[in-house]
């Protein structure tokens, strides 16, 4: 995979799915997932990372912290999950902890909320005790953060296109992917940061990350 994506001019790809298809009922995840036994899929995602980095393709593993056990879809609309971290950490987390320790370069956050963990109400993509605590500090992940889609339902229900890109950088994310409304988007953090609610140094750790993530891969900037 790695090589035909080079062959055609990509250096990124949104895989490997780390998610695990724990739940019968899930309408989104099902065959994207490599199985539902985490040690599997952790297996599977480490071989993945290291097959796309092969190719000097960089990986992306998804969508944290694990959509496999969900019934609903948040390309729709919300989504939650009741497990607490301990649960995620006996099934869900194994493969995001085996993604990391091979050197994924990126984590897509998920538009799930996990009510028994933060308790902030928020997705997770907009969650910073999900990103900064958990992903962060918890499980020791310094490179790029990057949400999911936020044209997604579950987002573009609750929050505009400007909410929730502000929100998403507050917390963390490095990287707010396809906003429903990309002017609006970009203009809200602009303002944000001008009025003082988002520092430029927030701004500049983000910028940083990717632009070492570019030399290291020798893309030109």
């Amino acid at each position: 995979i790695g090589e035909y994506l080079r062959d055609y001019g990509f250096n990124l790809d949104f895989a490997p799915v780390a998610d695990v298809n724990t739940n019968p009922e899930n309408i989104v995840i099902g065959s994207r997932a490599f199985g539902d036994d985490p040690q599997l899929v952790a297996e599977m995602v480490s071989a993945g990372i290291r097959g796309l980095h092969s190719s000097k393709v960089m990986s992306c593993i998804k969508h944290f912290p694990g959509h496999g056990d969900t019934k609903d879809d948040t390309h729709a609309g919300f989504v939650s999950i009741d497990k607490n971290w301990e649960e995620l950490e006996a099934c869900e987390l194994i493969p995001f902890k085996a993604g990391i320790e091979a050197k994924t370069d990126m984590i897509m956050i998920s538009h799930i909320t996990a009510g028994n963990i933060t308790k902030d109400g928020l997705p997770s993509s907009l969650s910073q005790e999900m990103i900064e605590r958990r992903l962060r500090r918890e499980l020791n992940f310094d490179g790029i953060i990057i949400s999911d889609s936020m044209a997604m339902g579950a987002i573009t229900e609750r929050y505009s296109s400007g909410e929730a890109a502000v929100l998403a950088i507050k917390a963390g994310t490095d990287i707010v992917l396809m906003p429903e409304n990309y002017t609006e988007a970009f203009e809200s953090i602009l303002e944000a940061v001008t009025r003082g609610e988002i520092s430029e140094e927030r701004i500049d750790e983000s910028v940083m990350r990717i632009l070492s993530l570019k030399d290291k891969y020798d893309i030109l900037i």
